[in-house]
């Protein structure tokens, strides 16, 4: 039994979709950030930055913090969707998306949609960022048919969550084909559809 203390948040759903995935037996314990749960002592000992999402194996009796460390450990574990033969490539796309795409996009989240109007400055910073992103990831999938190449794996799985609120961005997520045609495929899959309904309340994907 896998518990995912966690919110519904893009990097939360990162989660409850590899263990959908994975096919592993779970239960969601909420952390309500918007009332400051995630700074009560007892969720700091398990996560030193009061950060979601975190989990407990109760299989092994650990505790994993940091959503692309628990990606990582769900993939050993399970021996699905981190290949050994490929980690090389799909550690450095899963390390784009923990150091660049998902600070830079929830910078963009911040100022563009909870906070308009508030620093012209940021709004225009990451509004630039996140559109770069969005070329620099249609380009990568002009190539390959998903990030660390022909096979699906942790590293999309990472990655799709933040580009599901592409509504939010106002970046125009048609314009890019291969980026949509990576979402939409992934979007269709089972496990995605009811990892992303995380707080289970009938929540669906976006779609272009």
């Amino acid at each position: 039994m896998i518990e995912l203390f966690t919110s519904n948040t893009p990097n939360g759903k990162k989660i409850s979709i590899m263990l959908e995935e994975i096919g592993y037996q779970y239960k969601v314990t909420n952390i309500d950030i918007s009332k400051g749960e995630q700074f009560k002592p007892e969720f700091k000992k398990i996560s030193p930055f009061s950060k979601i999402p975190v989990i407990k194996d109760y299989e092994n009796n650990i505790t994993i913090f940091e959503s692309g460390a628990i990606l990582m450990y769900l993939g050993e574990k399970s021996n699905q969707l981190y290949d050994h033969d490929d980690k090389n490539i799909i550690n450095q796309w899963l390390m784009a998306q923990m150091g660049l795409i998902g600070p830079m996009i929830g910078q963009h989240h911040q100022f563009h949609h909870f906070n308009p109007g508030k620093s012209e400055f940021g709004e225009q910073r990451y509004f630039k960022i996140t559109k770069k992103l969005y070329e620099d990831l249609d380009e990568r999938l002009s190539k390959v048919k998903y990030l660390a190449g022909e096979k699906y794996t942790i590293a999309d799985i990472a990655t799709w969550p933040w580009i599901a609120r592409h509504e939010w961005h106002d970046i125009g997520l048609k314009k890019y084909k291969n980026l949509s045609r990576w979402y939409l495929d992934i979007a269709k899959r089972k496990a995605v559809i009811k990892g992303f309904d995380l707080m289970k309340t009938g929540e669906t994907i976006p779609q272009i």
